[in-house]
């Protein structure tokens, strides 16, 4: 399996690939499709990769009892859960249009598949990734239904244990290679303690083959930006553009300055990260030439003597002399002229000592 895989046209995650990141306007759109469209336009505008939605065909996501509960919430569109539902919940028109408007916008689209006619019409849109909710991590019909489909995948994994994970990767992979999972706490707002970072270090051990991601409901940005640093290859928040609008999920979502910042914040880490290299680099050697440490004589040293340790010393010298970290090959050498104390002891200063030892 691969630990890179094309998530979207053109788009590759994993391995040395930057961070994809997922603005989820969820149903923070309040119903409203030209809300649904500026939030498209700002995660855009941020710099977000893809914009993404849920879709649910609400019959087949719940029974007819769930739906006809009273939802007395402060931010219920309606009398039972199922109007409220079905107030945020855009037709597969209304998906048509999100989807050309994205496209024109310039940015990825796709949604959650709620359920499984959900994913089947998102199949039919052709979203480029299918993303699969915590809450149906744990339905193996359809997360086997759904790999089938051969689109890439994005699992999110809040309620669920590492056990069940397991039985995750093994049943997408039997039918589809190119799958993310993500670390994720199903809590709104997350609470710091609540978060388990540690977990994607665990993900990619477990997993080693598939790119390891992070979902999170945090507020602010600063845990997301660590998950990056931590391997992170897909990072997802919620969006909203404003916080005070009415829907559970809006308090633990980015405001577009947050989501930016966010954004900004990734790929300043990932310019950070580096090879693993440890070597002084070209942006070192100003810092070097001017305080950098040598090899200087303690005392007065005559032509002929052989050198102990005592008679050397570590400082920043004019000119710079023999390296600091190879002050003991010194010992037991000769000197080849008169050394003055304080004077820098160079290479040529050292009877058979190597040029390939000279400070650079």
């Amino acid at each position: 399996m691969p630990l890179t895989f094309e998530l979207c046209p053109g788009r590759m995650i994993g391995g040395s690939n930057p961070c994809f990141i997922i603005a989820e306007i969820g149903q923070n759109h309040q119903g409203d499709v030209e809300i649904a469209k500026k939030m498209i336009k700002m995660a855009k505008d941020c710099g977000a990769d893809c914009a993404k939605f849920q879709k649910s065909e609400l019959e087949c996501k719940f029974n007819k009892k769930a739906l006809e509960r009273p939802y007395n919430s402060k931010h219920s569109w309606g009398k039972t859960y199922g109007e409220h539902k079905r107030h945020l919940e855009f037709s597969h028109e209304q998906y048509r249009e999100l989807q050309k408007y994205a496209t024109e916008v310039g940015i990825f689209f796709t949604a959650s598949g709620m359920d499984e006619m959900a994913v089947e019409f998102l199949h039919e849109l052709n979203v480029p990734f299918f993303k699969v909710a915590s809450l149906d991590a744990n339905n193996f019909p359809y997360l086997e239904n759904t790999a089938k489909k051969g689109r890439p995948m994005v699992v999110s994994s809040g309620m669920q244990s590492m056990e069940t994970m397991r039985r995750v990767y093994q049943t997408v992979k039997q039918h589809n290679e190119n799958f993310t999972i993500l670390q994720c706490t199903s809590a709104y707002p997350l609470e710091a303690e609540d978060v388990n970072l540690r977990v994607i270090t665990e993900y990619q051990k477990e997993f080693p083959d598939i790119p390891i991601g992070y979902s999170g409901h945090e507020i602010g940005i600063s845990i997301s930006v660590a998950a990056v640093a931590m391997g992170a290859k897909v990072v997802e928040r919620h969006v909203t553009l404003d916080k005070t609008w009415k829907g559970n999920d809006h308090s633990a979502s980015l405001e577009p300055a947050e989501l930016a910042e966010l954004v900004r914040s990734i790929r300043l880490v990932e310019r950070a990260m580096g090879t693993g290299i440890k070597q002084m680099l070209p942006c070192e050697k100003p810092c070097h030439d001017k305080l950098g440490k040598s090899v200087v004589a303690k005392v007065k040293i005559p032509k002929g003597t052989v050198l102990t340790l005592d008679m050397l010393t570590v400082k920043a010298a004019e000119p710079m002399g023999v390296r600091a970290e190879v002050i003991f090959q010194l010992v037991g050498k000769s000197v080849t002229q008169d050394i003055d104390e304080d004077e820098s002891v160079v290479p040529e200063m050292v009877e058979g000592y190597s040029k390939s030892f000279r400070s650079s």
